[in-house]
């Protein structure tokens, strides 16, 4: 290996902007000295232009002489700011929310739906933030959107509608991939709503009523099967005993009696006498009419 050759890490650290080991030069020392010197001459009206105030939610990028004066940016509190030489710009570092407005979209199973979402993210590294990219806020935006087109586009409707979590998931993987670079950190991705075409909503319902209404079916058969099966056992159990047969007629007419009828009108069977007088309806034929 060439000991002269670069290392691909190393080409990596170079071409990132704002990550530089060049130093001013001899033009830029001087413009350093007269720049110190002029402050020092205003002094003290140059320090209260000079000295800046950098809240806790925010950096300061230093450029000097349009170099960043440091791989890290600068803050929270007071930083001087050399005059004519120095520019700073500030980076709010707080969670920001993107809005992802509604996306057509068309399915893997040819349809077309309407999805939008929300993007929490914030600036983790303000010197990528500014010098990697030109608007990091509006670069996020677009990426957001077009990564959510492309990730539902793979999807079926039955897959977006039940695994909501996983897709945001597999989006939020993929824009914090892409927004390394950017000093960009994705939080969470969610999926807002889901709106589909009103003549699929219509079928939709149908076939869950259907569904439904089948389930239902069979559930009630099931029921009618099982009581069938409960009937059958109990009247094996009551042509055992004659007497419980009676008991349970006895017991259904005490249950009707409790709803306040004025009128009760039952058959009789005359099976039921024979326990009670002792004579059945054969004995009445074998006895002769003397008449």
């Amino acid at each position: 290996m060439d000991p002269g050759a670069s290392s691909p890490e190393k080409l990596d650290k170079e071409n990132l902007v704002g990550i530089s080991s060049k130093r001013l030069g001899v033009c830029g020392w001087i413009l350093f000295s007269l720049s110190v010197l002029l402050m020092i001459i205003t002094f003290p009206v140059s320090i209260w232009m000079c000295l800046k105030i950098i809240k806790e939610y925010e950096r300061a990028v230093v450029f000097r002489l349009g170099r960043i004066q440091a791989d890290k940016a600068r803050g929270p509190g007071l930083i001087l700011v050399l005059p004519c030489i120095d520019v700073f710009v500030k980076v709010d570092l707080r969670t920001v929310t993107c809005n992802i407005p509604p996306q057509e979209i068309l399915t893997r199973d040819s349809v077309t739906t309407q999805v939008d979402g929300v993007v929490y993210y914030r600036i983790h590294s303000a010197v990528s933030a500014v010098a990697n990219v030109n608007d990091v806020h509006q670069a996020t935006f677009l990426l957001a959107q077009t990564t959510l087109r492309n990730v539902l586009g793979t999807q079926t409707l039955s897959q977006i509608l039940a695994g909501r979590e996983e897709i945001a998931h597999s989006i939020q993987t993929l824009l914090d991939d892409a927004t390394e670079l950017w000093g960009i950190r994705v939080a969470r991705v969610e999926i807002k709503d889901v709106r589909i075409p009103m003549q699929l909503q219509r079928s939709m319902a149908a076939e869950a009523e259907a569904t439904r209404e089948a389930r239902a079916r069979v559930l009630a058969a099931e029921g009618e099967m099982n009581a069938s099966k409960s009937l059958k056992s109990a009247s094996l159990v009551l042509a055992e005993s004659p007497i419980a047969l009676q008991l349970r007629y006895l017991q259904t007419l005490t249950t009707v009696a409790t709803e306040k009828n004025s009128t009760i009108v039952f058959p009789l069977p005359m099976n039921i006498l024979e326990g009670i007088g002792g004579v059945s309806y054969n004995d009445h034929k074998k006895v002769p009419d003397r008449a």
